[in-house]
């Protein structure tokens, strides 16, 4: 069902313009091509085509425009006409012609004549008709070019009903049929993706058809503002997507399965909150098979560890990262037993390398214990975990002391959106069954059998065994079969979501000797399911999957083994295994539930055979349209080609009886029976039945092409294979995922446009990139659509539909942002925006990958000999069929070039590089009933040939087809040079020759010696180049060309340096050779090498149509011009690069650092220096070992340069060593290989001279100090604020008295104060960078400019710049006010905060452009690059460096540099550089700490020491290395001598000391100081905050900064400095302001200009022409690298470095930065009291509960120093008495906030190790037992740092003081000093809730050691200072002693109302037994009246 116009002429046109058209239909437009230079008449000629999904209403509306087309602006409309279809919809096919109308609605005399056809849907597909198809192909073929029918024959009306919405393209369809019609716009087919050519004026009579699929734009032409859109995307986007021809794939090399360089490190850190009472925990830490263990820690449930571990493993990142991190605590283990498992977390390596930086970062992992499912979780576990591979760098967070609280809930081990609580869930993996195993056998046993007593049974024994999160689980072992049956499904329970992404299944065949795998499939569990809020859990199947591996020949060694363990790339079918998953969340609560977690094997339920879909029959159809470059290798034997699709086509073992084959899948005959019914229904059903497959070509021998390649023979007749196949119908899945990933391709194609176009300074990529996002968002809505209709399917799984509707939110979800995107895109901000797209292609390809196969992929083998040689693997997906085009594979009826290559590990490499084929191959697969246009793709011209058996049927496939129409070209090819190629000698340079193939011929260009740049100029001309097939298709879709460069080699074969392909611009014999098509443009290519880039080639390639009169027609050759080089022909004039003159100037500094070559040291290097044929020398070093500087500084040469800046040919610099005998080495060479950086532009006059004057105009004087103000109290107030809170936190309600506690006294500062106030600083700032940039992301484009550069500010001096300006110090209280208003000066200066440097987590070379801002540093390579990625690092082949500058510059230069004051002309542009002369040089340097190093010892520690070398100077502080640390402080510092040049390259390394044997290296850094030390930066001392002359902060530098203001003021010819009065300077014409007074030792104030002389530096940078921005005083942070293990980092180191001329004043002593000591303090706690505590023991007598109470208390972690007091025995209240003292010395670090111990980890240990561990005080509340351990009862552990206030009494001490530490106040021992209060013991209880266990009354006093000397105190109640005895009950002593007291005791107070009661009872008793005993006698003698 579809609308077709033919939109034939438009005439009456006014002027001479170009023109286009654009046609509109439901919201849905094309455009036409562009028309250029046509006057009064416009032939179009072109058809479109619109599929329509519900019927055309009669007064629906087809709209017409025709435009003026412009380049630049929009274009102007000059009519439209518009048509109601109702009369189209009654008869089917109208011509009309008629007049336009223009804005106004009146009509202009312009007319337009159109043809429209509606064709209905008829919905069926109807028979074949033979006669209409080649009818239309006849007229196709006569009516030369114009084709009225085509779209018959194409899209004839048999197509089934696409159901598509209205007002949705179905684009490609209107391509394909059409795009023969318009000419498409070729661009550069530069590595396979499309690229505009490079400038736009090239294509007039070219289209700009914009297809609808390029460009779905309404907005185009409805006059938006020109800046929205832009026609110059328009033709960028017409890119040569064809309809016959798909691209190529370039990278050849497969780079899976290589193994590659991993490290993991981890850090545990401590653990929290593990439940269990009184334990010894362990962590075991494991990855993959390896376990590491920390030390033990006893009785805590809190441990400290700060234990590093690093895991090395050399393996395919696969198999890296599906390796499982698990992480457990053990209780108590040791030598002899394993301990308990407390709990345990487990995730991926993937997981971690998939996290920002490839790391989490102190984080806290949940543990959990896998055998009790029902427990919650066990505690927290702190760590790091990092996972680095080769290259990747690690940004570790800078390390200072850890104050921040821990906030374990926000903190926690787990990926972004998993939610903290995660449940247990059970995995149900279900095997069904496998199908088409491969019959494998190794064991030789089993054929012996076989020949001996004939049993012919199934000789493999196979079973599935699945892998998930480090468990296995296995299926049964089903003997003897092919095709096994298991029904049976693995359960695994883990916790959900789980961390590990992939699931392995394996189906492994069982044998005796050992198993061996068949095939492996992986299930990525976020492909199967989705975590956002509709989403859904894992759901798979029952679905078949398909496994691939090596090829099916039975070899007793596989040697592909590895590709069925599912490493690398699979190449060939192996097996498909039907099988489903489903999860399912537990509930722990049932109380049935199974809670082992052990992997479980039940049976379960078989399924239907139809639940996988219907079965279809399928056909395959390819042909070979060529076959060339088949490696020579392969030997001369005859070839043929093998196609196989799953088990079919497969010689060996193929299925090719489809009947049985039927029953075998059907698994019962009655389906069978009705296949075949139905399929007899069919009109061919008989011949069809009858088809025999035929899957592979006849075999060839093949020809010689050239030395390195062979070709077949397949001229006019081309081989065909088709195969028919039947699979399950689930092509819905297989569309979708094509449709989505045309999206992608699409939108991968625009990205690569708009990065080019960015790459080249293209006008307006942003525009480009709207287009972009534009095609995008109507993609992600034609998704949409097309998608909705499949919901409703029979065989769909549930993964089908969850994923679709996933999809489709996600689709529309991108669709709008999209949109949003769109509107936001400008120039400024397009970076960011590009990024975010980038996500958005990731997210596309991700969607696309389809996790439930189908029809398994194609195979295409190259046999020689029938040995198979090389393959290619073609998803089926891409060359499926469908009647909707979206969803037709990008392959499908298109011929693809592919290349085949070597199967397995022997593609790893060179090996793998070079083609083994080159083939031109056509394929289409689709349902057998579908397969009537299965040749519609093919070139046209062409018969069938037939087997006998299908002669007369016309559906039946052809085995070959036979062309009638050939054309002839000739070919010409532009190779003018190429840049950056792959050193492939020993000497670094190459001999580079490229050789270009087309079809089957080749030809190379001439060898260039020793060169990475080679200049070819040499036009290789191909003649008589025979292509089949119709003219106006070759114009469109020529064959592409492959260029291979080579190196010569003198003995031996040329080496392989790279490849590119190009397409070629086509000129037909009927056109005119001239622009803008031609001459042709030449254009970058980029040349690959394997996987990796390797150089660039510019060329231009033409392809020429030989007409009827021959040669004599094509435009001539200019014969060779130069006589010298022979016949080789030049590039000819129009196409090589109009030139300009140049000059050239090199300064020649010196080199450094040459290696020896061939053993002989280099003794009188000189430069060479060559640019396009020219040149320079510099002068002779005459002898390097003295002066390595060269004597003549500045050469010059000039050059003819081309204009364009993009193809500036590269620089080469080669340093050769000059010996006796005038013989020359090559030492090295080097090649810039873009002059655009050293190109000087003259500055604009104009602007220059405004901007002085403007300048000086504006009074900057009261202006910069207040600007200044604002960012400075900004910045201030916010780091107040944080102080406040801190006190807040820290001193509770009362404020006063601790602030001033807060301010650092004077004395009490030292350099580490103000290195860790730094550090905060640091921190504070990062965090305010990354709060910015989530606030920048939500704001929009304006501020969003403006938020980064206020960014900036506080980096350039953060909070420190601030603060040297006294003059503005706020006091703290009006801080507030002071942001509102402008600042009023105030007179009173508050305290001193601490003065800060500069920490730079990084090198500072990064931070200032590597010092290159005059003086730059060139590597000089050598030797050839490393064949394999492994070993070619750059850093082995560097052999010295050369330092020096280029300076590039059009000729003539502008008069007024030349006539600047003191202009030399011997330095040209290098004016003002220092003299070269050797120079004495004091370095100083110092090294702080390291950090994270490298573990070197056993025992996962290193004990590292300081090395360092400058020249001769070595120094190696052995005797002071740090023993067991591997975040070792050195604090030291180091004087040495140097002379520069001789010695500048410094290297600091790190060495791990061992007793015995040699040290090892752990890492090391070097620095290059003579560029620090020349740099305009001034990188020789940092320039600190504020200048002071005594303290801590003394100035360091021996030139005062007046003394080096004034200097670079003379250096820069700045005007200044100029001190005026009131505290300010002049430079230039900017005015600064600051303090200018100064006080020494005594405190006495002195006049000085000091203070504004250093604000001057510190802003620098704002001073105009010579201002820079100063090294600060700071820190810098370096990774330390071993060169054994290139590219990881092996720790870091911070440190920094000074230099000092010697010939200035000396400088001062060394700053002393030696590590603090830790103060010696001593705590003495007493615990008078304790109440509550919870009874344990029964009593022998009484029964009743008591305890026998003592308090244990310990500081250090370790417990060494822990303490009991006496026993409480017998208390019956919990109730305790002691007045007990413990005393606790120890050493402290203020600082860091840490005790220091050192003791000997073992008695084996040489020395002492130190720890440093949080201040914590424990205190254990325990019940003493005589016979039995004592029993714990409850603790409480207190951070002396940060406390809970104790409570007053024991009644308002509560469980909240524990659990509920943020909202109470807390103290610090070392503020207060002195505590006292009731805190409570806790425990947990049954059910693991915390509960208060007892209460104890302390008190905590602190004292300096000094201070417990003078006032001392004695252990427990001992003197001096005793405490008096407890005034404890008397029951208290046991009752054995003293029984009558204790029973008296125990009577008085227990049993006192009971006794009472008892003895009352007993005389009632006594009086009535009397009473009764004494009554009968009364009443006798009463009765007998006695």
């Amino acid at each position: 069902m579809a609308l077709l116009l033919q939109l034939r002429t438009v005439t009456g046109l006014r002027g001479k313009a170009d023109r286009i058209a654009k046609a509109v239909f439901r919201g849905l437009s094309f455009y036409t091509r562009v028309l250029e230079n046509c006057e009064d008449e416009a032939r179009f000629d072109e058809t479109f085509r619109w599929p329509v999904a519900s019927n055309i209403d009669g007064n629906e509306i087809l709209e017409i425009q025709v435009f003026n087309y412009s380049k630049v602006f929009t274009n102007r409309l000059i009519g439209t006409f518009q048509m109601v279809l109702q009369k189209v919809v009654e008869e089917g096919q109208v011509e009309v012609t008629d007049t336009l109308i223009d804005d106004n609605n009146s009509a202009i005399q312009t007319s337009i004549s159109i043809e429209i056809r509606y064709q209905a849907l008829d919905g069926t597909v109807g028979a074949w008709n033979d006669k209409e198809f080649l009818e239309t192909r006849s007229v196709h073929s006569e009516a030369d070019g114009t084709h009225p029918l085509e779209t018959d024959s194409l899209l004839s009306s048999h197509r089934q009903g696409l159901d598509i919405s209205p007002g949705k393209s179905n684009q490609p369809s209107a391509e394909r049929s059409f795009r023969r019609a318009g000419k498409g716009v070729f661009s550069a087919m530069k590595l396979g993706k499309t690229r505009p050519s490079k400038d736009d004026h090239r294509k007039q009579d070219e289209p700009a058809v914009l297809e609808a699929e390029d460009l779905d734009r309404k907005a185009l032409l409805q006059g938006l503002e020109p800046d929205t859109i832009s026609l110059a995307s328009v033709t960028a986007v017409t890119t040569n997507v064809s309809n016959k021809r798909s691209k190529p794939d370039i990278k050849m090399e497969p780079s899976a399965g290589r193994p590659m360089d991993y490290q993991v490190s981890i850090t545990i850190i401590e653990a929290r909150q593990l439940v269990g009472l009184n334990m010894d925990p362990v962590v075991c830490v494991e990855v993959g098979e390896e376990k590491k263990y920390t030390s033990m820690k006893e009785s805590t449930n809190c441990p400290y560890y700060n234990e590093y571990f690093v895991f090395d493993f050399h393996v395919p990142p696969d198999v890296m990262f599906d390796k499982i991190i698990k992480l457990s605590v053990i209780h108590s283990k040791n030598l002899l037993r394993s301990g308990t498992l407390v709990g345990s977390f487990k995730m991926d390596v993937g997981t971690v390398y998939t996290q920002p930086e490839h790391q989490f970062y102190h984080k806290w992992a949940i543990l959990s214990d896998p055998e009790d499912l029902t427990a919650g979780l066990k505690g927290y576990l702190k760590c790091d975990i990092a996972v680095v591979g080769k290259g990747d760098n690690i940004k570790t967070p800078h390390k200072a002391n850890e104050t921040e609280e821990d906030d374990i809930e926000g903190n926690l081990l787990l990926p972004d959106g998993v939610p903290p609580e995660r449940q247990w869930a059970r995995f149900y993996i279900k095997i069904y069954r496998a199908e088409g195993l491969p019959r494998m056998n190794t064991s030789i046993m089993a054929n012996v059998k076989k020949a001996l007593i004939g049993e012919n049974k199934d000789l493999v024994d196979p079973y599935v065994q699945v892998v998930f999160a480090g468990q296995k689980g296995k299926t049964s072992i089903q003997k003897s079969s092919y095709e096994p049956l298991w029904n049976e499904q693995i359960i695994f329970t883990e916790m959900f979501p789980p961390l590990c992404r992939r699931i392995k299944i394996q189906i492994r065949d069982s044998d005796k000797v050992n198993d061996v795998a068949i095939g492996t499939h992986f299930i990525d569990l976020r492909k199967i399911s989705n975590e956002g809020d509709k989403g859904f859990l894992p759901t798979f199947g029952p679905a078949w999957v398909n496994m691939y591996g090596s090829t099916r020949n039975y070899t007793l060694m596989d040697e592909h083994q590895e590709l069925n363990e599912g490493l690398g790339e699979g190449v060939s079918f192996r097996a498909r295994l039907l099988m489903s998953l489903a999860v399912e969340i537990l509930d722990t609560t049932n109380p049935e539930i199974n809670s082992s977690t052990e992997v479980q094997v039940e049976q379960a339920t078989s399924v239907a055979d139809n639940c996988t879909g219907k079965m279809e029959e399928f056909f395959l159809f390819g042909a070979f349209l060529e076959a060339t470059m088949i490696d020579r290798k392969i030997g001369d034997k005859p070839i043929n080609f093998e196609v196989t699709i799953g088990n079919y086509g497969n010689q060996i073992d193929g299925m090719s009886k489809p009947i049985l084959r039927r029953k075998k899948e059907g698994g019962d005959g009655n389906e069978e029976e009705s296949e075949l019914l139905q399929n007899s229904s069919e009109d061919e059903g008989d011949e069809d039945g009858e088809m025999v497959s035929v899957s592979s070509s006849q075999p060839m021998k093949p020809l010689v092409t050239d030395r390195n390649y062979f070709h077949l023979p397949y001229f006019e007749k081309k081989p065909c294979i088709y195969i028919k196949s039947w699979w399950q119908d689930q092509r819905c899945r297989l569309y979708n995922a094509n449709i989505m990933d045309k999206i992608a391709d699409k939108l991968e194609e625009g990205l690569n446009d708009v990065q080019e176009m960015i790459k080249t300074e293209k006008p307006h990529p942003e525009r480009r990139l709207r287009g972009v996002l534009e095609e995008l968002s109507s993609g992600c809505l034609h998704f949409v659509t097309l998608a909705d209709k499949d919901q409703h399917h029979s065989s769909r799984t549930r993964l089908d539909r969850e994923r679709l509707k996933s999809c489709m939110r996600e689709l529309e979800n991108m669709g709008q942002q999209a949109t949003t995107l769109r509107s936001q895109v400008k120039k400024n901000t397009m970076k960011d925006k590009l990024k975010l797209v980038q996500n958005f292609l990731q997210k596309l390809r991700f969607l696309a990958d389809e996790p439930q196969h189908t029809i398994p992929d194609v195979f295409i083998w190259m046999m020689s000999n029938n040995k198979r040689i090389a393959y290619a693997r073609v998803p089926s997906k891409d060359i499926l069929y469908s009647i909707v085009d979206e969803e037709m594979g990008k392959d499908c009826a298109k011929v693809k070039t592919i290349f085949l290559k070597l199967p397995g590990k022997r593609g790893f490499g060179p090996a793998g590089w070079t083609v083994q084929a080159k083939m031109e191959i056509y394929l289409w697969l689709g349902l057998n009933k579908q397969r009537k246009d299965f040749l519609s793709g093919l070139p046209c011209g062409f018969e069938e040939k037939k087997t006998a058996r299908g002669q007369n049927l016309a559906s039946f496939p052809p085995i070959s087809l036979l062309y009638t129409k050939k054309q002839v070209f000739q070919l010409r090819a532009h190779m003018y040079q190429a840049r950056s190629l792959f050193a492939a000698d020993s000497s670094g340079l190459s001999d580079p020759f490229a050789r270009v193939f087309f079809i089957s011929q080749s030809q190379c260009t001439e060898v260039l010696n020793e060169t990475l740049c080679p200049t070819w100029d040499q036009l290789l001309v191909f003649d008589n180049v025979e292509l089949y097939g119709e003219a106006h298709e070759m114009r469109d879709d020529p064959p592409i060309i492959v260029i291979e460069i080579y190196d010569q080699d003198t003995v031996g074969k040329a080496d392989f340096m790279g490849r590119t392909f190009a397409k070629p611009v086509v000129k037909m014999s009927d056109e005119q050779y001239c622009p803008p098509r031609f001459p042709p443009q030449l254009e970058y290519y980029q040349i690959y090498r394997g996987n990796s880039t390797a150089g660039d080639l510019l060329a231009a390639f033409e392809l020429l149509q030989i007409g009827p009169g021959g040669k004599s027609d094509l435009p001539p050759i200019d014969g060779p011009t130069d006589m010298d080089r022979g016949p080789i022909l030049p590039v000819p004039l129009g196409i090589r690069p109009v030139l300009s003159k140049y000059r050239v100037e090199v300064l020649f500094w010196g080199l450094r650092d040459l290696k020896r070559v061939n053993l002989a040291q280099v003794d009188r290097p000189r430069v060479d220096i060559e640019c396009a044929g020219r040149g320079v020398q510099s002068a002779l070093i005459q002898n390097y070992k003295k002066n390595p500087n060269f004597s003549t500084l500045v050469k010059w040469f000039e050059v003819d340069l081309p204009e364009n800046e993009l193809l500036h040919p590269p620089l080469n610099i080669r340093v050769v060593d000059c010996r006796a005998f005038g013989r020359y080495t090559l030492v090295g060479s080097h090649a810039v290989s873009s002059l655009r950086k050293f190109i000087y532009r003259p500055p604009d006059k104009k602007a220059q001279h405004w901007n002085m004057t403007g300048e000086i105009v504006v009074n900057m004087e009261p202006e910069v100090p207040i600007k200044k103000m604002e960012t400075m109290v900004k910045l201030e107030a916010s780091e107040e604020e944080k102080e406040r809170k801190k006190k807040k936190k820290k001193g509770g309600g009362g404020g006063g008295e601790e602030v001033e506690e807060e301010e650092p006294d004077d004395s009490m500062l030292d350099w580490w104060s103000k290195y860790f106030a730094s550090i905060e600083t640091m921190k504070e700032q990062l965090r305010q960078q990354e709060a910015a940039a989530a606030e920048a992301e939500e704001k929009e484009e304006m501020e969003m400019a403006e938020e980064i550069k206020l960014d900036d500010s506080p980096m350039k001096g953060s909070k420190a710049q601030a603060k040297n300006k006294e003059k503005f110090k706020a006091p703290k209280d009006d801080k507030r006010k002071k942001q509102q208003s402008v600042p009023e000066f105030p007179e009173k200066k508050n305290k001193p905060r601490i003065d800060e440097l500069k920490v730079f987590n990084k090198e500072l070379e990064t931070e200032f452009d590597s010092f290159e801002d005059w003086l730059h540093t060139f590597n000089l390579l050598r030797g050839k690059i490393g064949d394999n990625d492994d070993n070619a690092t750059e850093e082995e082949r560097i052999v010295g460096r050369f330092k020096g500058s280029i300076c590039v510059y059009k000729m003539p230069l502008p008069d007024d540099i030349t006539k600047e004051a003191g202009y030399d002309p011997n330095f040209g542009m290098f004016q003002g550089i220092p003299s070269n002369d050797p120079i004495n040089v004091l370095v100083r340097v110092y090294v702080v700490r390291a950090t994270d190093l490298h573990p070197a010892d056993i025992n996962g520690k290193a004990d590292p020491y300081i090395a360092i070398k400058l020249g001769k100077t070595d120094i190696k502080d052995k005797e002071n290395y740090i023993s067991k640390q591997l975040n070792p402080v050195f604090g030291k510092s180091f004087d040495i001598e140097a002379t520069f040049p001789m010695e500048s390259m410094l290297t600091v390394a790190v060495y791990d000391w061992d007793l015995v044997g040699t040290d090892d290296l752990i890492g090391e850094t070097k620095i290059d100081l003579e560029n620090r030390y020349y740099s305009k930066h001034r990188a020789t001392c940092g320039v600190s905050q504020t200048y002071s002359i005594h303290g801590y902060n003394i100035w360091r530098d021996p030139m005062k900064p007046s003394q080096i203001l004034s200097k670079l003021c003379k250096d820069g010819k700045v005007d200044g400095p100029h001190y005026g009065p009131g505290g300010r300077v002049k430079v230039a014409n900017r005015v600064f302001t600051g303090p200018t007074e100064i006080e020494d030792e005594n405190g006495q104030k002195k006049q000085t200009d000091e203070h504004l002389a250093l604000a001057v530096l510190r802003h620098w940078e704002d001073i105009p022409w010579a201002g820079c921005k100063l090294v600060p005083e700071h820190v810098e942070t370096r990774p330390l690298l071993n060169p054994d293990k290139p590219g990881i980092e092996q720790g870091r180191l911070e440190m920094w470095v000074d230099m000092f001329p010697m010939d200035m004043p000396a400088p001062g002593p060394a700053i002393d930065i030696s590590p603090r000591k830790p103060k010696k303090y001593e705590l003495r706690v007493i615990v008078w009291n304790t109440d509550e505590v919870i009874l344990e023991d029964d009593d022998y007598f009484t029964g009743e509960k008591s305890s026998d109470i003592f308090v244990r208390g310990w500081l250090k972690g370790q417990q060494e120093d822990k303490q009991d007091t006496d026993v409480h025995y017998h208390s019956l209240t919990g109730e305790g008495n002691f007045n007990w003292r413990y005393i606790f010395p120890f050493d402290y670090l203020m600082a860091e906030e840490k005790i220091v111990i050192s003791k000997k980890e073992s008695m084996f240990s040489w020395d002492e190790t130190e720890y440093k561990i949080p201040a914590r005080l424990t205190l254990q509340v325990w019940d003493a037992d005589h016979f039995s351990a004592d029993d714990f009862l409850g603790a409480i552990e207190l951070d002396l740092n940060r406390f809970p206030r104790g409570a007053k009494t024991s009644k308002q001490c509560s469980l909240e003081m524990v659990t509920n530490e943020a909202e109470l106040p807390m103290i610090s021992i070392f503020k207060q000093k002195r505590v006292k209060g009731w805190w409570p013991f806790v425990a947990r209880d049954e059910n693991d809730e915390l509960e208060v266990t007892g209460k104890v009354e302390a008190e905590l006093h602190l004292l300096t050691a000094e201070e417990a000397e003078k006032s001392p105190a004695g252990l427990a109640r001992n003197e001096p200072d005793p405490l008096e005895k407890p005034n404890r009950p008397d029951t208290s002593f046991i009752w054995f002693l003293n029984p009558l007291k204790s029973i008296k005791y125990l009577i008085c107070t227990r049993y006192k109302w009971l006794i009472i009661k008892i003895v009352l009872a007993l005389l009632l008793l006594v009086m009535v037994a009397l009473f009764l005993y004494s009554m009968p006698g009364y009443m006798v003698k009463k009765l007998l009246g006695a």
